[in-house]
């Protein structure tokens, strides 16, 4: 196995300075056993990483600080100095420093992802109101990493370890959810679903189940046509190609435990996916964005700006994402090498065929 797929560079955003972000990384990267698995990169500076360390006096945090990918050490936790200004920080405040910083963090870490610096990408928390402007005009991480690497489309994925919650619509106003609701994105989100869920997840034959946008599903037309007339249709479409089933109404869903059967359920709308999906990871889900090239994730959760600074922050989400980011780096490469040397497919199938044969003919003593 190359050291590169033991332990793949993986780059951390500092989220908003005002925020919990430079605090779940230092509560994360503190433990000297993640650097066996992974080289931490995060981008920040040393002195906003020196301002959250000295809020959590109990952890030894200690870090490498470079500025130059040729300088990173394998053996420590590396920050890398995107800026060299004094900051004001001010924790639990919301303001345009924060987003600013976050912005400047967020830009550097993917554009090293891009260009190979870093294997996948764990970005903190950002306010989505205080970050947004002339040079940011996204709703959030997903739309913006969907244009950066120029892509047609992605999926908001919400990972637990017996969940996987799609979205069709991500954040749009309630009033507007309905005129989002196409058979062309319901499809275009089940080919990118299923696409993952056999690259980045390793499951073969995914199922999965499709959700209603009224209640009841719609009740045949009752309340609501949308079931009957985009939400079918699409999946009747998609049947041909992926093990799709539903429409399912969302509630009975959730609370008998239908999701229980099936690999990844699509939603219709974000509060429709993430209210069950929050209900039932209880903390150690995470935000996959599945369609890119590259591979990032997040916490299921955002700033906090409440607690933030105050040593309360529980960082079991984001210890999720580093370890669900790595998992998937693997996997994807192994994906990759599978279908590079397809003979190591066809001589187990062959095996497996000949092993079949030998035993219709009592080989073994049947």
């Amino acid at each position: 196995m190359s050291n590169e797929l033991q332990k793949p560079i993986i780059g951390f955003t500092c989220g908003d300075l005002n925020g919990i972000g430079i605090e779940l990384i230092i509560k994360s990267l503190q433990d000297i056993r993640i650097l066996d698995i992974c080289t931490p990169v995060v981008f920040a500076s040393n002195k906003s990483i020196n301002f959250y360390r000295k809020s959590i006096p109990e952890i030894n945090f200690t870090y490498n600080s470079c500025k130059e990918f040729t300088r990173l050490n394998t053996k420590q936790v590396n920050v890398f100095n995107c800026w060299e200004e004094e900051v004001a920080i001010t924790p639990g405040v919301l303001n345009e420093i924060g987003g600013k910083y976050a912005l400047l963090s967020l830009k550097q870490a993917t554009q090293a992802l891009k260009d190979g610096h870093v294997h996948a990408l764990i970005t903190s928390p950002i306010h989505k109101k205080n970050i947004y402007g002339d040079d940011f005009k996204h709703s959030g991480h997903t739309p913006f990493l969907k244009e950066f690497f120029e892509v047609k489309d992605v999926v908001m994925l919400m990972v637990a370890e017996n969940l996987k919650v799609g979205l069709v619509t991500e954040h749009v106003p309630v009033a507007e959810v309905a005129k989002h609701i196409t058979k062309e994105n319901i499809i275009s989100k089940l080919k990118i679903i299923n696409a993952s869920l056999q690259k980045d997840f390793g499951i073969n034959k995914p199922r999965i189940a499709v959700l209603g946008l009224n209640p009841h599903a719609g009740d045949e037309g009752l309340i609501g046509n949308e079931e009957e007339t985009i939400i079918r249709p699409a999946i009747k479409e998609a049947k041909h190609n992926i093990m799709v089933f539903g429409p399912y109404s969302a509630d009975a869903f959730f609370a008998r435990g239908q999701y229980n059967s099936f690999d990844a359920v699509l939603a219709m709308y974000h509060d429709q996916g993430l209210i069950p999906f929050k209900s039932l990871a209880i903390c150690e889900g995470i935000n996959y964005t599945a369609g890119l090239p590259v591979v990032r994730t997040s916490p299921d959760h955002g700033t906090a700006f409440d607690i933030a600074g105050k040593d309360r922050a529980d960082h079991s989400s984001f210890l999720a994402s580093i370890y669900e980011a790595i998992d998937i780096y693997r996997r994807r490469m192994g994906y990759a090498e599978v279908r590079q040397n397809p003979l190591k497919k066809i001589s187990a199938r062959m095996l497996a065929n000949a092993v079949d044969e030998r035993l219709e003919d009592g080989a073994f003593g049947r």
